[in-house]
């Protein structure tokens, strides 16, 4: 079962497999999506800790990715696919 930044719980961590833009709907948000992620610092193999989600439907989500802290909307680390293995 393929795993998603979603998917994480608050405190866990796992690595970045790769991206998955053909999972939003808006195609022209999916257009350069991976492209942005990759500017920001989102990199396969590195790895990526849910620290908060935001109150109202969980969006925003905080993340860790190095010594970075990041904001992303749902739906963009919807598009982000994780490594099975994840630690808490």
């Amino acid at each position: 079962m393929t795993k998603y930044l979603t998917d994480l719980k608050i405190g866990e961590t796992a690595t970045i497999q790769s991206f998955d833009t053909s999972r939003i709907v808006d195609n022209d948000f999916a257009a350069d999506l991976e492209d942005r992620l990759l500017e920001i610092g989102f990199e396969e193999g590195l790895a990526v800790e849910l620290l908060h989600q935001g109150p109202i439907g969980k969006d925003p989500l905080a993340v860790k990715i190095g010594n970075m802290t990041v904001a992303l909307r749902r739906a963009e680390a919807d598009a982000i696919i994780l490594d099975e293995e994840i630690k808490s």
